[in-house]
């Protein structure tokens, strides 16, 4: 959901308290004293800066420092192409610095034309900053070898070891990252920004109390900080909702002067996931190509509203690289091979879970776990599904697709105990109202001792194929627990209407003779003895005279009233 800064630095610049890069008094563009717009490059205030720069250049024409300030802050800016333009104009003259190709470089890179960016570094020399940046372009292109060359090239520089860091968390080695970003804040205390840095790493290993107080001290000078406020609304929305959420950013409107949400693309992004997926298909789409997250998100959307061969489309030529894309990727093949009964796709959601909860960095994790635990339910292996979900059971009291997982695991591991607690504390109606829940439901009824319970739940049903399936499992699993009163009741029904998939008459008659032993050995009220009587006079059996016979004599000697 948010998307880290990758610390690559103009060669030109170093890094301040607040992480943000001004002028260095060592590596002027020029032999010159810094241009008259220092103050508010120093403040970050990109748009002063720049239109004091703009008024320089129209009053001294082409001067080649303000053409390299006013570049720097475009970039900073966020005017990218802004920015290529001086450069090119700057190439254009003889015996230009070969540096300005890196800086061109990074404005494509920031553009997400790596493939530009790299042939437009190459042209430069190599500095420090060529290696940081083509440290990254390694990354974004998948070219490992080129990664680790430039991995070896990179010094103990603040800047190359900002480089570094990014790469760890690109990579989800979040705690590689954080030691790195530990160790430069404990050498330099004046970086406060590197505290986001930090919390970011924590957010994404799930840390969300953490991320939180460790953001508090950033946040603390610097209020208005959209990356940092972003930040929190985030852990705010994985701590406790949307709207919570929504709440930080709604605070930064307030003070911000234009439409926040359509200057930034990321918070636009955001605000769909606070609000549930209110307008993915307007939003997640045309941001697909610029944050990893937004495909994955719209494929959550495609999810929850039962669009499953959308979400295929999206996910199944995408490669993950992390574990909650992999994640995600098994989930939907999951639920499509499910729903059309393909063993290729459940194959293929099995192997994905797998390779998340077998990983030696997300074994211990809670996903790790989930993962293991949807890999082993795949396999139908309910015990060892049971072993990793009570671990993380704490953290899951009031998810309903947790309870829904653990309830099913339980029962049909034969922890019916267990797996009633989980279906009841089911809120979702949708689930609810599921063949699947209610008959799932039943039978831990039946298998607690409370076969009433599950006869509720067929007598609230409405006719139809399934209020029979649910019938013929309530008569098998009480004549299978000695619940044998509701088991001639369906048995009845069920054979009355000749809809029985199989001859129903000895188990009705085996269900009667049980009533009538419960009511002997008084583990079942008398009343019940005419009922069972009623269904055996409706039977065309021979033997049913001789049973009626034996129940009305032991009736008259006990006072039982029976017809």
């Amino acid at each position: 959901m948010l998307r880290p800064g990758s610390s690559i630095s103009k060669s030109i610049t170093k890094k301040t308290a607040s992480g943000v890069q001004i002028p260095a008094t060592n590596k002027k563009p020029a032999s010159q004293s810094l241009p008259k717009p220092e103050e508010k490059i120093k403040e970050r205030d990109w748009i002063a800066a720049k239109c004091l720069l703009e008024d320089q250049k129209s009053a001294t024409g082409t001067k080649i420092e303000t053409l390299v300030w006013l570049a720097y802050c475009y970039f900073h800016n966020g005017e990218y192409n802004l920015a290529i333009n001086i450069y090119d104009e700057l190439m254009s003259r003889k015996d230009y610095n070969k540096e300005l190709h890196i800086y061109k470089a990074c404005c494509h890179y920031a553009l997400c034309n790596y493939d530009e960016a790299k042939r437009e570094c190459q042209k430069g020399v190599e500095t420090p900053l060529y290696v940081r940046l083509m440290f990254h372009i390694s990354h974004k292109k998948d070219d490992e070898t080129s990664l680790m060359t430039y991995h070896h090239k990179l010094m103990e520089s603040t800047e190359d070891q900002l480089a570094l860091a990014a790469i760890h968390y690109l990579r989800g080695h979040f705690e590689e990252a954080v030691d790195i970003y530990k160790k430069l804040l404990i050498e330099n205390r004046e970086y406060l920004a590197i505290n986001v840095y930090i919390a970011l790493c924590y957010y994404k290993m799930d840390y969300y109390d953490v991320s939180l107080e460790i953001l508090s001290a950033y946040l603390a000078q610097n209020p208005q900080s959209i990356v940092a406020v972003n930040l929190k609304a985030c852990n705010q929305y994985q701590v406790y909702n949307g709207k919570q959420a929504e709440a930080e950013l709604s605070a930064l409107q307030k003070t911000y002067n234009g439409n926040l949400f359509e200057d930034f693309d990321l918070l636009k992004h955001n605000l769909t996931v606070f609000r549930n997926g209110e307008n993915a298909l307007k939003v997640l789409p045309n941001l697909m190509e610029v944050f990893p997250e937004a495909r994955l998100n719209l494929v959550i959307y495609h999810l929850k509203n039962d669009e499953v061969e959308e979400a295929l489309k999206l996910i199944k030529d995408h490669q993950p690289s992390t574990p909650r894309e992999y994640i995600i990727k098994g989930v939907v093949h999951a639920v499509y091979g499910q729903q059309h009964n393909s063993k290729e796709h459940l194959n293929q959601a099995q192997h994905l879970f797998q390779l998340v909860g077998a990983s030696a960095s997300e074994c211990d994790t809670i996903p790790g776990r989930q993962s293991m635990a949807s890999c082993f339910f795949l396999l139908k292996q309910f015990d060892d599904v049971l072993v990793y979900l009570k671990s993380i059971r704490n953290f899951f009291q009031n998810d309903d697709d947790f309870n829904w997982n653990f309830a099913i695991a339980s029962a049909s591991a034969g922890e019916y105990k267990d797996a009633e607690e989980a279906f009841l504390l089911i809120q979702n109606e949708k689930y609810k109202n599921e063949y699947c829940y209610i008959s799932w439901l039943a039978r831990t009824f039946i298998m607690n001792g409370k076969p009433n319970l599950a006869w509720e739940l067929h007598m609230n049903m409405e006719a139809s194929n399934e209020s029979l399936y649910l019938l013929q499992l309530i008569g098998n699993d009480c004549y299978k627990m000695g619940h044998f009163y509701y088991a001639a009741k369906a048995f009845d029904i069920l054979e009355r209407m000749d809809l029985a998939e199989y001859d129903l008459t000895e188990a009705k008659l085996g269900a009667c003779v049980g009533v009538f032993q419960m009511v002997v050995a008084e583990q079942e009220p008398k009343e019940h003895l005419e009922e069972v009587s009623a269904i055996l006079r409706n039977m065309n059996n021979p033997q049913t005279e001789f049973l009626l016979k034996v129940m009305r004599k032991w009736a008259k000697e006990n006072g039982v009233k029976m017809t």
